[in-house]
């Protein structure tokens, strides 16, 4: 509770001042953090290390390592500004690219399952497409404590974004896509092998939620990938990629991780081009690569 009131107090001092000062504040209690962190800088030098060193210069991986907190800053600056945002600021804020995939797909009348990553500003991405496309099914992990679990339920909901809890959460996603919602699921990399497969990501194994591609398959769903921030130039852009199927064939285990490894080719190839806005401070590679986090 008294780490919450402080927090609170801190949100009210910080919302008073300018547009431009809170974003230089956030940036500076970011430049502190990365100074202060050591422990995840070891942890994105491993990431890096096992995956994209051989293919980039010093200088990028340099700038991706300075950048992970800088990103988080204003994950957290978007979450104190939801408070007081409203749909037209929504609209400010963000554009669409590639929006037909979303508009045609929904035309067609299938079920939906929009999948991203912790990527660029993944809290603006999923209010701006509840807000302003159409409303949505997203799953949340509770925090321990009460009272920031509530603030950020109320953060993320403020725009017709339902959010259910992750324990059980398959339940009411099966619900959302019969009565024909689009539901939105994290595709981001180590989740515990037996909730999980392996499939092959940025050049090492590693597992990932089959989840999506299971309901795909169940409903005939499409899956649409979304990210913002697809490039350092288009900090407010969220781009929606080609839809991925799933097929239904008599190999059911195999119709999955064909699907699953889709996703993750997807998202290695976004974070390919534009590596920095990934949230690298992960162990995204732990359940087969646990030796490389000592």
């Amino acid at each position: 509770m008294i780490s919450y009131a402080f927090f609170r107090i801190f949100e009210t001092l910080f919302l008073a001042l300018p547009r431009g000062a809170q974003k230089s504040l956030i940036l500076f209690l970011a430049t502190l953090a990365f100074w202060i962190d050591t422990k995840h800088k070891r942890v994105i030098r491993a990431n890096l290390d096992l995956s994209l060193k051989d293919q980039i210069s010093e200088e990028k991986y340099d700038s991706i390592l300075g950048y992970c907190h800088k990103n988080l800053a204003l994950v957290l600056w978007q979450v104190l500004r939801s408070s007081r945002l409203s749909i037209k600021d929504l609209e400010k804020s963000v554009s669409f690219e590639n929006r037909h995939y979303i508009d045609e797909a929904m035309k067609t009348g299938r079920p939906i399952i929009i999948i991203s990553a912790h990527y660029g500003n993944w809290e603006l991405g999923a209010t701006a497409i509840g807000g302003l496309i159409s409303p949505i099914t997203s799953i949340h992990k509770k925090m321990n404590n009460p009272y920031f679990d509530a603030y950020l339920m109320k953060s993320r909901t403020k725009f017709n974004m339902k959010m259910v809890e992750k324990r059980g959460a398959i339940k009411h996603l099966l619900k959302a896509l019969k009565e024909g919602k689009i539901i939105t699921m994290m595709i981001d990399q180590n989740v515990n092998p037996k909730d999980g497969i392996y499939i092959d990501f940025l050049g090492a194994k590693a597992t990932q939620t089959a989840a999506p591609a299971f309901l795909a398959r169940k409903f005939d769903a499409l899956i649409i990938p979304i990210l913002i921030n697809t490039s350092p130039e288009k900090e407010s852009v969220i781009t929606f990629f080609e839809p991925i199927e799933t097929a239904k064939t008599e190999d059911e285990k195999r119709d999955i991780l064909q699907s699953t490894q889709a996703q993750a080719d997807f998202l290695a190839k976004a974070i390919k081009a534009y590596p920095e806005p990934w949230f690298w401070c992960h162990k995204r590679w732990k359940s087969a690569h646990k030796e490389i986090y000592k």
